[in-house]
């Protein structure tokens, strides 16, 4: 290496190593240094949360006990993968069923999307359980927060200094309640009346136990102004069909195959775009110019229109048609 290769190369690592010192720029554990300032800490992973019910096999005199870490798990899992209850089940003389919450027993988003009724293995065997299920989704599970995330709640952390209740604080404080609150969307209907409505990544709308959550984070005594009434609820969704035709340029037929799959994820991208903020106008241009820039020479597209949505609503994709219409001259 030359003499000005080492220059040049030492001051890009110097360069890099002064722009750690901005927002910005700050990345991994100085960015955590960064937080600090605020009192704002990177969410670790979370694990994901359902309710489950456990029955009785005949109703009984007395009361039976399920500890706390009771363990439940999926038909075939293999013990790989399992919940445990948060807090000890109490079935009240001659009831047969009660529920609790349980948490996935790994942090992260190994553990949701399990469907009512699909964890119904007991793990460990309690006298007189003959069977128990999960009565909700699991949700709620997520990675360890990103920086680009980390960051945003950083640079609105001074909102959460302020005690009268201002939007950027309910906005804040839901954020911190799960990592994968992606947006947060914030409504006085009435004068004392705060409505606050979270979106998760990847457009998903939040289950109850992720309400839940975000209901006792905005609602904890040291964040709620004392005249406030907030609920929290999922947003609205406003529902949409994409339906287009494309073709490809002849002087391209032998990039045809690839155009298409370029096209197939340049759709899948628009969906979840469009998905992943409240308020987001339903926007056809956007979906055209993802098309175009994947390779196609021309696009029809039915559907959808044009639609403007208000800051708490969301769009939501249906039904997705997308037909090659063949080669096409300039």
């Amino acid at each position: 290496m030359s003499l000005a290769n080492m220059i040049v190369h030492q001051r890009v690592l110097i360069n890099q190593t002064a722009r750690q010192n901005l927002l910005r720029y700050a990345r991994g554990t100085l960015l955590d240094h960064m937080g600090e300032m605020t009192e704002t800490k990177r969410l670790q992973a979370a694990p994901a949360v359902t309710t489950v019910e456990f029955t009785l096999s005949m109703p009984l005199n007395s009361a039976t006990l399920i500890p706390k870490g009771t363990r439940i798990g999926p038909q075939g899992g293999g013990g790989a993968l399992y919940f445990v209850t948060t807090e000890v089940v109490e079935i009240a003389p001659g009831q047969l069923k009660a529920s609790a919450s349980a948490e996935c027993a790994v942090p992260g988003t190994a553990g949701n999307g399990f469907e009512p009724g699909i964890l119904n293995v007991l793990v460990d065997p309690v006298p007189f359980v003959v069977s128990v299920r999960n009565t909700t989704e699991s949700s709620g599970g997520s990675e360890t927060e990103s920086d680009d995330a980390y960051r945003e709640r950083i640079r609105t952390a001074p909102e959460s200094f302020s005690t009268a209740g201002p939007e950027g604080a309910y906005e804040y404080w839901a954020k911190s309640a799960n990592p994968a609150i992606v947006d947060v969307g914030v409504h006085s209907p009435a004068e004392g009346e705060v409505v606050v409505l979270p979106l998760l990544r990847g457009g998903e709308l939040p289950t109850a136990d992720v309400l839940d959550a975000v209901k006792e984070a905005v609602n904890d005594r040291r964040v709620r102004p004392l005249t406030d009434h907030v609920t929290v609820r999922a947003p609205e969704t406003v529902p949409y069909d994409i339906g287009l035709t494309y073709w490809v340029s002849r002087s391209r037929a032998a990039d045809s195959a690839a155009i298409q799959a370029a096209v197939a994820g340049a759709v899948e991208g628009y969906r979840l775009w469009q998905k992943s903020r409240l308020g987001r106008d339903i926007n056809p241009s956007e979906l055209i110019g993802r098309v175009m820039a994947a390779g196609a020479l021309r696009v029809n597209v039915a559907s959808p229109a044009y639609t403007e949505l208000s800051a708490l609503k969301v769009a939501q994709d249906g039904k997705v048609n997308i037909v090659y219409g063949g080669l096409a001259d300039d």
